[in-house]
């Protein structure tokens, strides 16, 4: 229904946005993230999500695409609400989120409030196994026309593309987005990062 708002920032509250958009406030439920990156009075643009439930309808709100793609991610895993969802990325950023699935990392997803090591695990179990039904390890990372086996690479490289695979990013735009990144020499978190912003241009 709604895919971004743009407009003035007329309030911040904990973890809601007011955006004013002709006059209209819409009321914006989002993370420690996003809301560290609004000004009140200035203007915004956040990529939407609307949940609507039994006697529910809330608008979510991100400052980026990735934030948002993160979030849907995780709200599709069982067991886990909106609120979930926004604890976890009030905590981390969607590399880290990311990372912390390809890596088994329970200590990072548990850091969120509400979010214990049974959900932890759920998390990971299940986001893990779409990246393998997936089949991210074909993703080219040559540049070559024809895909090449991960296990050709380096494991911080197949780890990167699982990473951003679990993110919700196709083989091709991760093949893509991968060219030209120093997969040797970055860290991991940073490879991640590099590769997103190329993707989001």
């Amino acid at each position: 229904m709604f895919y971004y708002l743009e407009g003035t920032v007329a309030e911040i509250l904990h973890n809601l946005a007011v955006i004013d958009c002709g006059g209209v406030g819409y009321a914006c439920k989002t993370t420690n993230n996003t809301l560290a990156k609004l000004q009140k009075g200035q203007k915004a643009k956040l990529y939407t999500y609307l949940h609507v439930a039994e006697g529910i309808f809330e608008l979510y709100g991100f400052a980026s695409q990735n934030e948002l793609r993160s979030f849907k991610m995780l709200i599709g895993v069982s067991g886990v609400g909106p609120k979930a969802g926004l604890a976890v990325l009030s905590v981390g950023t969607p590399e880290s989120l990311a990372m912390a699935i390809v890596t088994g990392d329970e200590k990072t997803l548990t850091a969120a409030p509400g979010i214990g090591k049974k959900i932890a695990q759920r998390i990971i179990l299940e986001l893990k196994d779409r990246v393998a039904k997936e089949n991210a390890g074909g993703i080219d990372f040559s540049g070559n026309s024809g895909t090449v086996p991960a296990a050709v690479f380096s494991n911080k490289a197949t780890e990167a593309a699982q990473a951003l695979s679990v993110l919700g990013y196709s083989s091709a735009e991760v093949s893509q987005a991968l060219k030209g990144v120093d997969v040797e020499s970055l860290p991991l978190e940073e490879i991640i990062r590099q590769s997103l912003k190329k993707m989001v241009k």
